[in-house]
């Protein structure tokens, strides 16, 4: 009986595998779906079809797109990809939605915004909640990466809640990553203080059309800012651009700037190095994320937590103390 479910199941997860390589949508997001679940059944699972997937991963050019809300990201990303569908390239976006604080439901408006890409066969759009995950992305993000990869997309785009520390989360498992700014409210100074554009690969100001003057002072002051900035890479200093995601201006310079920093970063070394550095550096998310599952779910320490909560609240000992009393607790 046993021997039987097992087999079955494995069945279903070649289907499952053949069905991502066909590039069946349904497939695709059945796959995204197990490697979301927190079942531990369906992550064994999901582990044994990334693997089997992992072959026909990597040969895309991944983009990260950040920026405070109202910046226009999704009629950006929408406008960025039926220009990418014109020119021949499937496009799939990973929308990390906004988890709600009280119900923690997702608010998943990222389609109804995205109204015309949807429509498209050439596009795949996937929001999926960040459930309170650091940064506001997703846990599963770069798998669903890896399974749209596999699913025969050209360009993957994931967006970001643009809060909290979800840029350097995203910076930290795309290619290029993209800072969408709006002129004449000082988000370009307020982005320096917090250190958002030391991580930028492109930073562009949306929305320009509505006052020209006002985008192209921004962008010259985003420039002369960036002067002072160490760049991430010896090779490439970040642009500044200028576009109007809902006038359909500026999308085809925009990519043709991607393009030139994909060639560079591949003409160097840069581009893999990256991308072997953001594996390994993903392996260690994974142990960390894994050994606070363990430390929490570890019965002696389920039983003391509360206790020293509250001491630690009220001031009876200190929070050094009461850590090391339940680290030693795991230890026995």
């Amino acid at each position: 009986m046993t021997h039987s479910s097992t087999t079955s199941m494995a069945t279903a997860d070649q289907h499952l595998v053949d069905g991502v390589l066909a590039c069946r949508r349904r497939a695709l997001a059945k796959a995204i779906t197990l490697v979301e679940s927190t079942r531990t059944d369906h992550q064994r699972r999901a582990r044994q079809v990334l693997t089997a997937l992992l072959p026909h991963t990597g040969r895309t050019i991944r983009v990260g797109i950040s920026g405070a809300p109202g910046a226009g990201k999704s009629t950006f990303i929408e406008s960025l990809g039926l220009f990418l569908i014109g020119a021949g390239k499937r496009v799939a976006v990973l929308a990390v939605d906004p988890s709600s604080s009280v119900s923690g439901g997702s608010i998943l408006g990222d389609k109804t915004r995205m109204e015309l890409l949807c429509q498209r066969d050439e596009a795949f759009i996937r929001p999926s909640p960040s459930s309170g995950s650091l940064g506001g992305v997703a846990d599963k993000t770069r798998e669903a990466m890896l399974l749209c990869e596999a699913g025969g997309f050209d360009v993957i785009i994931v967006e970001t809640v643009g809060v909290g520390q979800s840029e350097t989360t995203v910076a930290g498992m795309v290619d290029a990553f993209v800072l969408l700014q709006l002129p004449s409210q000082g988000d370009d100074l307020q982005a320096i203080k917090k250190g958002i554009v030391e991580i930028a690969d492109l930073i562009i100001f949306n929305k320009a059309d509505i006052d020209e003057r006002a985008a192209a002072a921004a962008r010259s002051q985003m420039r002369t800012a960036l002067t002072m900035l160490r760049s991430a890479s010896p090779n490439w200093r970040p642009p500044v651009l200028t576009c109007s995601a809902l006038g359909k201006r500026g999308i085809a310079e925009f990519w043709a700037e991607i393009e030139r920093y994909q060639g560079l970063m591949k003409a160097s070394g840069e581009f893999e190095q990256k991308r072997r550095r953001q594996a390994v550096d993903w392996m260690w998310s994974l142990i960390d994320s894994g050994l606070r599952r363990y430390f929490r779910a570890h019965p002696a320490i389920r039983a003391a937590l509360p206790e020293l909560s509250s001491d630690v609240a009220e001031g009876r000992t200190t929070p050094g103390a009461a850590a090391a009393r339940l680290l030693t607790l795991m230890k026995e």
